[in-house]
This record gives C-alpha cells, structure tokens and sequence, in this order.
C-alpha cells in the first residue's frame, strides 16, 4: 500500500524527528520543505564541539533567519579519539568512530528525554547522505529503546554540488563515473586507477605525487570565508595550502573538499 507524505517528510502521527540538510549553512540554500520544518518543529537540537563553537553559532544565525522563536537545545559532542595510535589502520579507525556514534547516541537520548514535547528538528551540515553521521547516531538512538519517534530526513545542498557550482564544472566526465571517497583512502583510489575523484574529510590537502591532476578545490563554500583555487596540482597546490590557512584564520574553523581528475593522455 502506498503512504502519502505529509509536508515534513514523515508517515505516521507520533512525535517527529527530522533530520534538516541546511546547506553550508547560508539562509538562502535551504529548501522550502526544510524551512517548513524548521517553522514547525517546537525544539531544535544543535551539537557543540567547544565553548563559543563557530559552526553551533551559524546554526543559531540560520535559525534566526528561518524559526526565530524555535526552542534551541545545546548538545555537547563528546570527545572522538583522534590519537594515531587508535586511527592508523582501517579496522581502529572504524572503531574509533563506533564508539563516538555511540557515545552521541547517548547525549542525544538524554536531550530528547529532557525535552519530551513537540516535534524536534536536528540542523544537518550540508546533506545527511555525504559523510555525515546524524543518520546512524539517530538509528542508534531509536534502537537503544528509550525515546520512540517518526523520523525522517530531509535533504540540503551538498559541499560537492556546492563547489562544482561555484567551479562551473560538471563533476563527472562524458558517460564517466565519479568516485566519492575521503582523503585518508585518495591514495587506495588512486592505486586502484581511479581518474576522477571527489574528495571528503580532508586534514590538510595533501597532493604530494599528482602534479598532472586538476584540483578544484574549496573552503568554507557558502561563507564569508570561501576559497577557491582550481588548476594543474603542480601549479596550484601552493596557493591551496595558502588559501586553506587562509580560510581557517578568518573563520577559526576550515572544512574544505575538491575534485580531482587526471587529464587523458596527449
């Protein structure tokens, strides 16, 4: 049997927990549906890594613009093992990372009980289907019993489409794929013969041994502090590592993505 959807996104009546892509985090790149979400929703739970966290206060700016009287609940982002000794292999990595998703699990049920009424809306950086962990810490939440609601999830403006649009650049080549991955496996990509990649979770942009690839690359889309820098990695890969230390001083935090593909042979 087919369900309709109501405007939110979510079958059933019970209490609803949606799951907002807003983009990189400018009022204009959410959608009408997650506007309507936000004006709906009678608290919204922000995560906050630090005291006077940069990203928490531009959820804050967003919600102003959008559902200025939305009740804003703080939780705080417990501390992920970042060590080398725990994150040097695929598996300690992996495991790492259970373990904060479950340790956000946790905070998230406790700010859910705390606040038992009216529909909840959980502000996702970017869209929740790239790289992102609010899909499985909210699955985690729903299995550990405790808290039982609807849930959905709403879709935002990705960094990836957001930089091939500030580039002008189609991020695929003629009937070609696109490979998604991160920066700690581009070399695994590379060695595998990959020729167009797409690259998330970078720590510093290392392109050390592709001179003849293109980069477009950017920091912060969508910001006061954006950067971008696109050309030959030989000629370029300076100036994005100037323009990422650039980004990072002005804003005190830097996210920064890019595509990478290798020109065919002449």
């Amino acid at each position: 049997m087919t369900r309709r959807l109501t405007p939110a996104g979510v079958p059933g009546r019970g209490r609803r927990l949606t799951l907002v892509g807003i983009g990189l985090g400018h009022p204009d790149h959410l959608t009408l549906e997650a506007v309507h979400a936000l004006q709906s929703a009678s608290v919204a739970l922000v995560t906050v890594k630090r005291t006077g966290d940069p990203l928490a206060a531009l959820r804050r700016e967003l919600l102003a613009v959008h559902a200025p009287d939305l009740e804003v609940v703080e939780v705080v982002d417990p501390e992920r093992d970042r060590s080398a000794a725990s994150t040097s292999t695929t598996s300690g990595y992996e495991g790492v990372v259970g373990d904060w998703h479950g340790a956000r699990a946790q905070a998230w049920e406790r700010a859910l009980l705390e606040h038992p009424d009216g529909d909840v809306v959980v502000l996702v950086w970017g869209d929740p289907a790239f790289y992102d962990s609010t899909i499985r810490v909210v699955e985690r939440v729903l299995a550990r019993g405790a808290v039982a609601v609807d849930w959905s999830v709403l879709p935002g403006i990705s960094a990836l489409q957001l930089l091939a649009a500030r580039h002008r650049v189609v991020l695929h080549e003629v009937g070609q794929p696109v490979h998604v991955t991160t920066e700690r496996r581009l070399r695994e990509a590379v060695e595998q013969g990959q020729r167009n990649v797409a690259v998330f979770l970078t720590s510093g942009t290392d392109l050390t041994g592709l001179d003849d690839w293109h980069v477009w690359w950017g920091a912060n889309l969508g910001s006061p502090s954006e950067r971008l820098v696109a050309g030959r990695v030989g000629d370029v890969a300076e100036e994005v590592a100037s323009a990422r230390a650039a980004a990072k001083a002005e804003a005190g935090w830097v996210m920064d993505l890019f595509l990478l593909r290798l020109p065919p042979p002449r």
